[in-house]
């Protein structure tokens, strides 16, 4: 496998509220050893964030977070169901910030909380990584209302579905967001092992 890069120039293009575009010039090795001529990439580098697959074992149910999304608006009605998640803050561990963002999200405080995988979130444009874990709750645990952070401008619904109901939801094409079609399906191929997470 190539491993050679050599940077020629970087430089910040746009900075505003958590996005940042970094313009690189750069050459790497190709595959045949030799290198590539000089090329421009661009990266958007909004940080870390984290996601997770949140179990209520008392009713068998995930619990998913509706929530406006701008992004998606112009291609469809702009809301989507998806697992809780949020940006990890500066100097946070992403287990810190996964916990924090449930309170916030969904007002339910963690008893079990496992990691299952980092991945890009689209690693031709940015370098976002997306750590999911594997959380598991206690119907009775709630330490607030949840809803988002109103600083932030959140407004988020909690939505309990039934665990029984995922491979149905996911075969309709009732998600469109990856992290939670890529949670959802771990969810499924795990479910007889949850108890040993």
């Amino acid at each position: 496998m190539p491993e050679k890069v050599e940077i020629i120039a970087r430089e910040e293009v746009f900075n505003k509220a958590i996005f940042r575009i970094e313009e690189a010039k750069l050459r790497h090795e190709k595959y045949d050893g030799t290198m590539s001529e000089e090329i421009s990439r661009l990266n958007l580098d909004r940080g870390d964030s984290v996601a997770a697959v949140v179990h209520i074992e008392e009713t068998d149910e995930i619990v998913l977070i509706e929530q406006f999304r701008f992004s998606t608006y112009d291609r469809g009605p702009g809301w989507l169901r998806e697992l809780p998640a949020g940006m990890i803050r500066d100097g946070e561990r992403p287990e810190d910030s996964m916990r924090r963002e449930l309170v916030e999200e969904t007002g339910y405080t963690v008893i079990t909380l496992r990691p299952i995988s980092t991945f890009y979130v689209s690693p031709g444009g940015t370098s976002e990584q997306i750590h999911l874990f594997y959380a598991r709750i206690h119907e009775g645990l709630k330490a607030g209302e949840g809803g988002g952070v109103e600083e932030e401008a959140e407004d988020i619904r909690t939505v309990l579905t039934p665990i029984s109901t995922i491979e149905t939801l996911l075969a309709m094409g009732h998600f469109s967001d990856a992290k939670t079609i890529i949670g959802l399906q771990w969810l499924l191929i795990n479910r007889d092992q949850l108890a040993a997470y």
